[in-house]
């Protein structure tokens, strides 16, 4: 896909969306398109960018950075969305504004601890695991209450919600299953006076779904991009 095709492929996303979203009884600015560029190349970001999307994701680090620094003359949002190394949180800390895949509460406290001090609070969301797949990250819902209270109070850290990676389905259904499940549990962390406002759910094959459920963030990459390119 070319620079010039990408406007047309950010309103076809940008009305899934709004269907999703108004078939739910939900507000229109409930959700917010996080643009995923991992493996994309940076004339693609910038003509995303040219189109009005403004919140980005990244997973690959040294990439990422890259196009952070290509694109800082844009007023953009930068979420770092993969697995989180401990080797690797000062970049990260440093760079991004938001941290959508954190399940160790280790990871949290280096996050905290390298923010920079003149910068706002670093928005977190700790990872659910879902579905039992061994390849994939993620906290137990039995831990994420624990792991949860032990974040909310980091000096550089605001808690803003939960993300998850479910198990590929085809079925509507099956996939609203997964993300209800989130949902439930960031239910009974509000419940718990935890103050959650951000479920980070669906993806270019599933967010209608994801939205149905409450997503309150859609991580979209290849139905707008297109496929990614191969990783050496």
């Amino acid at each position: 896909m070319g620079p010039q095709n990408l406007a047309l492929q950010v309103q076809e996303v940008r009305e899934r969306v709004a269907r999703a979203v108004a078939a739910a009884g939900r507000s229109a600015h409930s959700v917010t398109l996080l643009a995923v560029g991992k493996a994309q190349p940076l004339a693609l970001l910038r003509a995303a960018a040219d189109a009005g999307l403004t919140d980005f994701g990244e997973s690959y680090l040294n990439e990422a950075l890259e196009k952070v620094a290509a694109l800082q003359d844009r007023a953009l949002t930068w979420h770092y969305i993969g697995r989180l190394q401990a080797n690797k949180t000062r970049p990260v800390a440093e760079a991004f504004a938001w941290v959508h895949a954190v399940d160790r509460l280790k990871i949290a406290e280096r996050l905290s601890a390298q923010r920079p001090f003149d910068a706002t609070p670093l928005n977190v969301c700790l990872q659910l695991h879902v579905g039992g797949e061994a390849s994939k990250g993620g906290a137990e819902a039995t831990e994420i209450a624990p792991l949860a209270m032990a974040i909310r109070d980091l000096p550089s850290i605001k808690l803003r919600g939960l993300m998850c990676m479910p198990p590929a389905e085809t079925d509507i259904q099956r996939q609203r299953e997964w993300f209800r499940e989130t949902r439930q549990v960031f239910d009974y962390l509000n419940e718990r006076g935890l103050g959650l406002d951000t479920l980070s759910m669906g993806t270019s094959v599933d967010f209608e779904a994801a939205i149905a459920e409450g997503a309150t963030i859609v991580r979209v990459g290849t139905a707008i991009f297109g496929p990614r390119s191969p990783q050496p």
